[in-house]
């Protein structure tokens, strides 16, 4: 197995600038991709994530043009050419790597679009349910077969047959359920309403594409968080240019870090004008007891005066991804940290309360763990020299390089699942942690 052996470090300090939303990125391409005219999408992630949606929109008949720097070099810019309406290739099979953004929205898409589709992923993908998005695009009419476990990818997708205008989803297990048939449901061309049963989780996730609808022409009937009216008239058009601001998620790391190791750690890319929820990680680090300042396209977090965070409990429903990194800031934490309403974290790269749980243990933490809730009680002193395993889930590699900041070396266990959204992730963190 690779690893990467991360040195001890005693304090962080510097400037990052973040690379594209993730969640921005993903919703941007289908968008574009649906929408009539050409769509120049600027600093788009380069990640794993966005390389099978994009490799998943050319096979559908997008328009796809990566365009190039002064020097000739590839930029993080594209040109996507959308076919105005349901995809113009009506038999394709996808791979979509474990790209739950991608794998849900194009789901939703492929569903209304007229076509034969089968779509795949690796084999965590596999174990990611979809259920509830399946059940709720056949109440409208869709055709899927499980080609595996009932309720989990892979699926066989075939022309719809259009029945009903009403359907309903389960709103706590992904957000991405409500946020795929959103951005497909303008394919149907006729007003439908998704009606969300149960409380709807990460609420923050649903406002990103609410705005990115937005830019694209459509405006979504809302009643509360539990009722969304698509009008019949909806129309994807292209808004000519757009930007992907920074990734929020990923500035908790560095956010965190400042808050830890002394400070001011600056991001820039995201601020207090951001469409993404996880921007208030930076108000749950200031519970905490971090300095923070922020302006329009930057976040700064410095150590408290005390120079040591305090606990706190915390509903992470608003923050469900940058809570992980909550759950290691309270390494650094007086008192026990405790962070609730967190049960998508199960259903993700892999279940991340038990993985959490696990690692941190293994440098010296009391750890609890519910079926929604994660308990953490800092050590007298960190165990150096931990073997962190990272479950092929980029976040709890990220996450985990912060013990380093505790002045102990750690090894992280397959560096590289960090290319699902961070690529340069370990060498930017060691420009700031010294």
């Amino acid at each position: 197995m690779d690893f990467l052996d991360l040195p001890a470090r005693s304090a962080a300090q510097g400037s990052v600038r973040l690379p594209g939303s993730k969640s921005i990125s993903n919703r941007v391409l289908l968008l574009a991709a649906l929408a009539a005219g050409t769509t120049t999408v600027r600093a788009l992630l380069d990640s794993d994530d966005t390389r099978v949606m994009l490799d998943a929109l050319r096979a559908l008949g997008v328009g796809v043009a990566r365009q190039k720097n002064l020097d000739g070099s590839d930029s993080d810019d594209y040109a996507i050419t959308g076919v105005g309406g349901a995809f113009t290739v009506k038999q394709a099979e996808l791979f979509l790597g474990n790209a739950g953004t991608a794998f849900r929205s194009l789901t939703a898409a492929c569903a209304l679009a007229g076509g034969e589709y089968v779509l795949k992923g690796v084999e965590r993908m596999h174990e990611r349910p979809i259920g509830d998005l399946v059940e709720a695009l056949r109440l409208l009419g869709a055709r899927i077969d499980y080609l595996g476990v009932e309720g989990f990818p892979p699926l066989a997708i075939h022309p719809a047959e259009l029945a009903g205008d009403t359907t309903q989803v389960r709103g706590n297990v992904s957000s991405q359920f409500l946020t795929g048939l959103m951005m497909a449901l303008p394919l149907r061309q006729r007003r439908t309403t998704i009606e969300v049963v149960g409380e709807l989780i990460s609420k923050p996730y649903i406002g990103i594409t609410l705005a990115m609808l937005r830019r694209f022409g459509v405006a979504i009937e809302q009643d509360g968080w539990q009722r969304f009216t698509i009008p019949a008239q909806a129309r994807y058009q292209s808004p000519g240019e757009i930007w992907v601001e920074g990734d929020a998620s990923s500035a908790s790391y560095f956010l965190a870090a400042g808050a830890i190791g002394g400070g001011p750690v600056r991001v820039e890319g995201v601020g207090q004008d951001s469409v993404q929820g996880d921007v208030r990680f930076a108000d749950a680090l200031a519970l905490m007891g971090a300095q923070i300042e922020m302006g329009p396209n930057w976040i700064e977090a410095r150590a408290p005066k005390s120079g040591r965070l305090n606990a706190i409990e915390l509903d992470c429903n608003h923050i469900p991804d940058a809570a992980m990194t909550l759950a290691v800031a309270a390494l650094f934490a007086d008192g026990v940290t405790t962070l609730t309403n967190i049960a998508s974290w199960r259903v993700k790269e892999t279940d991340r309360i038990a993985a959490m749980a696990t690692e941190l243990r293994k440098v010296g933490a009391s750890v609890e763990e519910g079926a929604d809730t994660i308990r953490i009680t800092p050590p007298a002193k960190l165990i150096p020299d931990a073997v962190i395993d990272t479950y092929d889930d980029h976040r709890m590699a990220m996450c985990l390089s912060l013990v380093t900041l505790g002045g102990v070396p750690v090894r992280i266990n397959d560096p590289a699942c960090v290319n699902k959204t961070f690529p340069t992730y370990f060498k930017t963190y060691a420009e700031v942690a010294q």
